[in-house]
């Protein structure tokens, strides 16, 4: 059961579950704001909490407003490019051969053709991004089905405008946001084992929240972090 709250300019949209208390969140990277309630929950007392947290909720929409943001990628050499938490310089090298990307110590190599546009080369980086998601995140999935006691019936790679993953709890299968494959390694970790927590139980229930503390205590501190790092210059979203 939903419904949205309006004050003033905001908007906030109310679920009300079969939970004990009241859970208000404001979302990176727009400062979407969300109040989950309990079922018998009315709606003006809602407001009169929303109302009463609006202070807060402006003060956590206004850090993100100032988190730091990356400028515009136009993948030319000698740009920034981050890969696992860690920043390469690209060199771009036009070719007459099948557009790849190579990796060393310091630097990304984007081989592209004679001519090419910003958008092709952010298509080919983009692939070579999947690839190596695809890389590290099976071995997780397989770590944690055993630890947490749920099975994922598959995983999808996209770009998302403001969740890092998400689930579907009725096909078993968790979506990954491709800009997780710049930040450090064990933040991807931290959002596979968030989506597969939502396999044994799909809201952020007080039932998530322990089961997520249970078998990764440390979940506060990375979903700060992760929150904290510089955001794409694209809208990369939910």
């Amino acid at each position: 059961m939903t419904a949205t709250i309006q004050l003033g300019d905001l908007s906030i949209l109310v679920t009300r579950k079969e939970i004990k208390n009241v859970h208000l969140s404001v979302h990176p990277p727009d400062g979407r704001v969300t109040l989950v309630a309990p079922t018998e929950t009315r709606l003006e007392v809602a407001r009169a909490y929303a109302i009463s947290k609006l202070g807060w909720i402006r003060d956590q929409q206004a850090k993100l407003q100032n988190q730091a943001r990356e400028t515009p990628r136009q993948y030319t050499t000698r740009e920034s490019h981050y890969l696992w938490g860690r920043r390469y310089l690209l060199k771009v090298l036009q070719l007459d051969a099948k557009p790849r990307v190579t990796i060393d110590h310091k630097r990304i190599t984007l081989v592209i053709r004679v001519g090419s546009t910003a958008k092709k080369r952010a298509e080919v980086l983009h692939g070579w991004h999947k690839e190596l998601l695809h890389q590290e995140v099976p071995p997780l999935i397989e770590k944690w089905e055993g630890r947490l006691g749920v099975k994922v019936a598959g995983y999808y790679l996209q770009r998302m405008k403001t969740r890092w993953g998400s689930c579907n709890h009725q096909e078993g299968t968790i979506r990954l946001n491709t800009e997780l494959v710049k930040k450090p390694k064990d933040l991807i970790e931290y959002v596979i084992v968030h989506e597969m927590v939502h396999l044994k139980e799909p809201t952020h229930s007080e039932r998530f929240v322990a089961i997520l503390q249970e078998h990764y205590p440390t979940w506060r501190e990375a979903r700060a972090e992760l929150n904290g790092l510089p955001l794409s210059a694209e809208t990369w979203g939910e």
